[in-house]
C-alpha cells in the first residue's frame, strides 16, 4: 500500500467551541481506524490545521469529505507527499488547542505568535506539528 501525508488548513465558519471540536474528534476516532488513517488536528478559535496519513485513496477520499464540511471554508492543501513511514501513527486523531501552546514555539515559525498556516510554508507548518508532538502538547488517541 502506498502511504501519503496530507496537510491542510482552513478557516472555521463560526468560532470553534469545545463541542464543535469534540464532535470533529469523535467523528475522526470513529471512522479513521477502519480506514487506516492517523493524524493530528491543531486549532485556534477560527482556524484548523490538520495532518492526515494513510493510504492514498483513503486520505484523498477523506479530504474530499472534509472539503464539503460546512463547518469551515477556504480549505487549502499545504503539503501532499508520498511517505515511507508515518509520523503520526500513534494517533487516530491527536489534537492541540493553540491557546495551550507556548507562544515562543509559534513565533519560531511565524511573524506573530498566532497560528496562521495561510501565511507560512507547508514545511513550516509540518515542523510546528513535529515540535508539538515532541513537547507533548498533544491530547487524544
Amino acid at each position: 500500500m502506498m502511504l501519503v501525508r496530507l496537510l491542510y488548513a482552513s478557516r472555521a465558519t463560526a468560532p470553534l467551541t469545545s463541542s464543535v471540536v469534540g464532535s470533529i474528534l469523535a467523528q475522526s476516532r470513529a471512522h479513521n481506524p477502519g480506514l487506516g488513517i492517523t493524524g493530528m488536528l491543531c486549532y485556534s478559535e477560527d482556524l484548523f490545521l490538520q495532518v492526515l496519513e494513510g493510504g492514498r485513496d483513503e486520505v484523498c477520499e477523506l479530504y474530499n469529505t472534509i472539503v464539503r464540511d460546512d463547518r469551515h471554508v477556504n480549505v487549502r492543501i499545504l503539503c501532499f507527499e508520498e511517505i515511507a513511514e508515518r509520523r503520526f501513527g500513534s494517533w487516530t486523531m491527536g489534537h492541540v488547542n493553540v491557546a495551550t501552546v507556548n507562544p515562543s514555539l509559534l513565533l519560531k515559525y511565524a511573524k506573530l505568535p498566532v497560528l496562521n498556516p495561510f501565511n507560512c510554508s507547508g514545511q513550516a507548518s509540518m515542523a510546528l506539528f513535529d515540535e508539538l508532538m515532541a513537547t507533548a502538547s498533544v491530547v487524544g488517541h
